[in-house]
């Protein structure tokens, strides 16, 4: 019996782990950044580009974690003002999971 249910939940987290998450409802029209989105938004666009073109072959082991840093704090920003939230397969296989472990 327990193999059984745990291949049946082993199935279901491929299952739904090859599927896209779509929300159900009315679909929100997209609104546009405001002036001072925009600008902050563009300025992060600058300062990724500038990291890319960076020599990163003669940076420190410090300098680059710090550069992996300010890339993520960047991106966490440029989500922000999206205004979206986010959430990975594996979160949302996990909350399946915890659902089902609760019911």
């Amino acid at each position: 019996m327990k193999k059984f249910i745990y291949s049946l939940v082993l199935m279901f987290t491929f299952a739904i782990s090859t599927n896209t998450v779509m929300a159900a409802g009315k679909v929100e029209p997209k609104t546009e950044l405001t002036a001072e989105q925009r600008a902050q938004f563009d300025k992060l666009v600058n300062r990724v580009e500038e990291i890319r073109k960076m020599d990163k072959s003669n940076l420190t082991r410090v300098e680059k974690k710090a550069l992996r840093k300010e890339l993520r704090e960047m991106k966490d920003k440029a989500r922000a003002l999206s205004g979206g939230v986010y959430l990975s397969v594996g979160a949302i296989i996990i909350v399946i999971l915890l659902l089902i472990l609760i019911l």
